[in-house]
């Protein structure tokens, strides 16, 4: 379809970066509003937790009803891409799941919430997301590939059975039990109309993103990637490409996450919540470092985050976006009960970094 557009200077990729600019401003304005988070959802206080998942659970809902309404009308499919490989990497995604959710309280955010706060001004997020991208980059291509290689080579066979749609009932059922489940318990979180409105709004981005770029920006002579919300791989992509911009071009993960940081910024300085933090002390660095490490090894080798395989993923009914969902889910309240118990502290006792 991109031929159709009328650009004559700009190829795809170059126009993919300036489309992840737009989705990325979007969704970290929205994020930065609504507190958008899945950890605030898994740990903490009660009201808390009820109202972070809330949020959470109604970009899911929304997610899913606009990426399989795009899948029906045949602008998109998802027969080739990772998410439905044959062969599950069952030992990878458990372990990088249980790992990237440990991190993520330890960090006191997910890649994608720590990445909002980096626009507001948050230090000890930026940190976090520099330290997140090389580690991920280590275990995509660098020292860390081997642990990488060595525990997805570890597989189930799944033949067709990739998808939820597979299963009895399709895809039209098991999106309708997804979308319902979510937004029952979204209705039922306390949240005021206009906050889910506003998750509803991040919902709508992963579908838009899908369709943006498989659909509207696709070329046949000129391919870019097929891809939608995610923050493991743009992260260690914005952080080489800054370094060595000269033979790493731009692409639209580049794009998002230099938007999602503007567009977090922006917002935090209209509403007057821009602050500058860093960290208290080496003890609470230490712990924020650790939480980056976990997180960039657990997200590359899971396959995403709790945005890129969770709030993207799962829309597709891959059971493996899902079974790293889960896996993140465990892993997050596993390490809040240990931190919990800890003679040395709980998980409260860290500076919670603005959220």
């Amino acid at each position: 379809m991109f031929e159709t557009l009328g650009f004559e200077t700009l190829g795809p990729r170059e126009v993919s970066v300036l489309f992840g600019l737009a989705i990325g401003a979007a969704f970290g304005a929205l994020a930065e509003a609504t507190r958008f988070c899945l950890r605030r959802g898994l740990v903490g206080e009660t009201t808390e937790r009820r109202s972070a998942l809330g949020v959470w659970l109604t970009a899911l809902a929304i997610a899913v009803v606009g990426t399989q309404g795009a899948v029906h009308l045949g602008w998109i499919g998802f027969g080739e891409h990772r998410f439905m490989a044959a062969d599950l990497p069952v030992l990878a995604i458990i372990a990088g799941g249980l790992l990237f959710g440990a991190g993520m309280v330890l960090t006191h955010g997910c890649a994608s919430r720590l990445t909002v706060l980096a626009g507001t001004g948050n230090l000890r997020a930026l940190t976090v997301i520099a330290v997140f991208a090389i580690v991920a980059h280590a275990t995509l291509k660098g020292i860390l590939a081997p642990l990488r290689t060595t525990l997805g080579s570890y597989t189930v066979a799944l033949g067709d059975a990739v998808s939820l749609a597979a299963l009895p009932g399709g895809a039209l059922l098991w999106s309708a039990l997804i979308t319902a489940a979510a937004l029952t318990y979204a209705l039922r979180s306390g949240n005021r109309p206009i906050v889910l409105l506003g998750a509803a709004l991040i919902g709508a981005l992963v579908p838009a993103a899908w369709i943006g770029t498989g659909f509207v920006l696709y070329d046949e002579f000129d391919p870019i990637a097929f891809e939608s919300l995610s923050f493991t791989s743009p992260a260690s992509e914005t952080l080489f490409w800054t370094v060595a911009s000269s033979s790493i071009p731009a692409g639209f993960g580049t794009g998002l996450i230099g938007g999602v940081i503007a567009g977090a910024a922006l917002l935090s300085l209209i509403a007057g919540r821009f602050r500058w933090q860093s960290f208290s002390s080496p003890r609470e660095t230490g712990r924020y470092l650790a939480g980056a490490v976990l997180m960039g090894v657990g997200g590359v080798l899971a396959g995403g985050c709790t945005v890129g395989a969770g709030l993207a993923g799962v829309p597709t009914l891959s059971l493996a976006a899902i079974l790293v969902l889960l896996a993140i889910v465990v892993g997050a309240r596993l390490a809040d009960r240990a931190l919990s118990a800890s003679p040395s502290g709980s998980s409260g006792s860290i500076a919670t970094p603005a959220e």
